[in-house]
């Protein structure tokens, strides 16, 4: 819950900073009449408007588990960040149109010199602010701050660019489609951000298997593997906003009574516990081995063993996610 409501915080703190540097824009905008600087002032507007949906989404996805919702409100996430890459990409779009606009239609531009200097300020301040949201975002597994992050961030790569072009016109000033030219060119990164942060919260949306946190989770688990621990499969990593809800089936000597496997649960929660934090949820099921599970376990001084240990089988993200119990043949 802590947790949350730090994200909570500082995304009220970013949707803030966005409204100041929108009015910003629009007073750099006033200045100039840059139809580059104008289409920055419109992917603000995103900035703001995807700010106040990331504070609902926060403060939707904080709310505790309940009746109508036993795994918790954390998928509220993944819907703000799809209408946040879904805004960026319009946004995109909006400004290719109004580039093209006026190439057609070119205008007197005017005190460039203040409109570059106003601009440029944004740009720092929306990085900075990037920065902080994508680490905070990573360390508390929230999609909405690590996509309000990289919007803010992709904000800045733009704004440089129309920088560049703003020293380009004051340096060319006979050269008139320099300004639509640096917006069109910008235009495509902002659509690309767009289409990342709508595939990450679909694949979130989905359950898409997240292979980053799975091997690490594999690697974790080779690396302290417990020798009780005879078996490991069926795992499954599903999150919820900041929570990371794991699942899986361990094998162990079937002669333990029930509070001796359960000790072996409590083992591995706390190891994973240890790893991720409180934010994590298992569910483990307990299995009692089998005869073929003889010839990879690697428990010693095993006084019912049936079958000579063979080999040891490493954990791999294939076969500790099959639902099978694994074997000799397995490797």
């Amino acid at each position: 819950m802590q947790t949350t409501q730090q994200n909570l915080r500082l995304q009220k703190i970013i949707t803030s900073i966005s409204i100041v540097l929108f009015v910003l824009k629009l007073i750099a905008w006033y200045l100039t009449g840059s139809v580059a600087i104008l289409t920055d002032a419109l992917e603000s507007t995103v900035n703001v408007i995807a700010g106040l949906i990331g504070v609902y989404s926060l403060y939707v996805s904080a709310k505790p588990k309940d009746y109508d919702h036993p795994y918790g409100h954390g998928k509220a996430e993944f819907l703000s960040a799809a209408v946040e890459g879904t805004l960026i990409t319009v946004a995109g779009f909006v400004i290719i149109y109004e580039a093209i606009n006026n190439l057609q239609h070119p205008h007197t531009i005017k005190k460039l010199d203040s409109g570059l200097i106003l601009v440029a300020i944004t740009g720092l301040i929306n990085y900075i602010a990037g920065a902080v949201c994508i680490k905070t975002g990573k360390k508390n597994n929230s999609l909405p701050l690590i996509a309000s992050g990289k919007h803010l961030q992709s904000d800045t790569w733009s704004t440089a660019g129309i920088v560049i072009g703003l020293l380009l016109m004051i340096l060319f000033p006979k050269i008139s489609w320099i300004d639509s030219a640096v917006a069109i060119l910008f235009s495509m990164i902002i659509i690309y951000t767009g289409y990342k942060i709508i595939r990450s919260s679909i694949a979130g949306i989905m359950d898409e298997a997240d292979e980053a946190l799975l091997k690490k989770m594999v690697e974790m688990l080779n690396a302290n593997r417990k020798e009780n621990w005879i078996d490991l499969h069926n795992l499954r990593i599903i999150k919820y906003g900041a929570t990371i809800h794991l699942d899986c089936h361990l094998t162990v000597p079937w002669y333990l009574n029930v509070h001796e496997a359960h000790a072996e649960i409590d083992s591995l929660s706390a190891l994973v516990k240890n790893e991720y934090g409180e934010s994590v949820e298992l569910f483990v099921h307990s299995d009692g081995c089998l005869d073929f599970s003889c010839n990879i376990c690697l428990k010693e001084n095993c006084n019912v063993r049936k079958h000579p240990f063979e080999k040891k089988i490493e954990w791999t993200m294939k076969n500790i996610s099959s639902n099978h119990k694994h074997t000799e043949s397995t490797a």
